[in-house]
């Protein structure tokens, strides 16, 4: 059976299409994590810690979903990571305690754990010669959902209640069976993979200096992208502000990530990789200060500054990506599960603590040091090879 290029074409639309749905799912947490902690009664930094548990299941794990998925050749994971998403997270502000509100969202961040690194492996073998500008938009459709996600939920909340937001599940399985339809067999358009043995496989990754390079990259990314999404939301419950107006904030945020992750590959080619991911980098430093010196006095202006850091942060995103699957080809969805989760679920690890520090000591001023961090970690960029692309 051959697969003809209308077909890829439509196999790349219907898996940006699921990218997006997947990834509102996953954006409905944070807007309203303070009002389910406010439900539960359950402080700042114990819902960094149930976070960091949900960002752990849905990022740490992608690498190993990886593995499998480039092993298994079957369309499994984007079907069932979508399907178990679409369930799970809704089910969260329904939870009538902690351990279950921990449950619901475990189930529902392993849907996405199953879903991108199969997802992004997909989008690199339908694309042929148009992997960078493919990679940009299913990376952006991703950034779009997960940033419709708080304005989806937050609506609901002030309007309908948090009970609501269950009854959007329905959205995602009826997309999950549509993929079903309309994506391809991958195994008809490609042969068995290259590697099957787990540890060697992790093995050749990490002993690639590349690669780890690119790793150190997209942590220090994470870290200012976690770390504004997880810590801003109490800060503005705690000045008074609505559901709705977080959702937005967090809207704006990570909308402004999306067009970053969609103009990258157009940006790359007219000043080069390198100097896209200096610029990722250390822009966030500058903006935070300006950020903190107006979000009290100024909130218009510090609304729009927070969207600018959503803008310069997820800038490289498509570049590294991109860079690492050429550096390692044949370890398509593994590299996917580590730029795109593992190095996210790391920083993750973090946000428990970060989240009882900044109780202590002040959500901005946690802050502002977080954004100063990715600065001294840009030395590294230059040790890039580029020629590995």
């Amino acid at each position: 059976m051959n697969i003809t290029v209308n077909q890829t074409k439509k196999a790349i639309v219907w898996l940006c299409a699921a990218h997006l749905v997947c990834d509102i799912y996953t954006g409905f947490l944070n807007p309203i994590m303070p009002f389910i902690a406010s439900k539960l009664g359950f402080s700042m930094a114990v819902a960094a810690v149930i976070i960091s548990i949900a960002h752990i299941c849905s990022s740490m794990l992608q690498p190993l979903f990886g593995f499998f998925a480039d092993n298994i050749i079957k369309r499994f994971f984007i079907f069932w990571g979508l399907i178990l998403v679409s369930i799970f997270i809704p089910l969260a502000p329904n939870a009538p305690n902690i351990p279950f509100l921990i449950l619901f969202m475990v189930l529902g961040s392993l849907g996405g754990s199953f879903f991108h690194p199969q997802g992004i492996g997909f989008v690199n073998i339908f694309s042929g010669k148009n992997t960078s500008d493919n990679m940009g938009t299913f990376i952006s459709m991703g950034s779009v959902g997960f940033a419709f996600g708080p304005l989806v939920a937050a609506l609901i909340t002030q309007v309908m209640g948090l009970g609501m937001i269950s009854r959007t599940s329905f959205v995602g399985l009826i997309l999950a069976a549509s993929m079903f339809l309309f994506v391809p067999k991958l195994s008809v358009i490609e042969k068995k993979p290259e590697h099957n043995k787990f540890t060697e496989s992790f093995k050749e990754i990490f002993s690639s200096n590349q690669m780890n390079l690119l790793m150190l990259v997209a942590m220090m990314k994470s870290l200012v992208a976690n770390s504004c999404g997880i810590l801003l939301p109490f800060l503005w419950k705690n000045m008074g502000h609505s559901p709705f107006y977080i959702g937005f904030a967090l809207f704006l945020f990570i909308f402004a990530g999306a067009i970053g992750s969609f103009v990258s590959p157009k940006v790359e080619r007219r000043f080069g990789s390198k100097p896209v991911i200096y610029f990722s980098m250390c822009a966030s430093f500058p903006m935070m200060i300006l950020f903190a010196m107006t979000y009290k006095t100024f909130p218009v202006l510090s609304m729009i500054l927070y969207g600018i850091i959503g803008f310069t942060t997820m800038l490289a995103q498509p570049v590294i990506m991109v860079w690492a699957q050429r550096t390692l080809p044949k370890y398509k969805s593994i590299v996917a599960g580590f730029i795109n989760g593992f190095c996210w679920g790391t920083v993750a690890l973090c946000m428990s603590f970060l989240g009882a520090v900044a109780q202590k000591f002040g959500i901005i001023q946690v802050l502002v040091v977080l954004s100063m961090i990715p600065i001294f970690a840009s030395f590294s960029v230059k040790s890039l090879n580029e020629n590995s692309q």
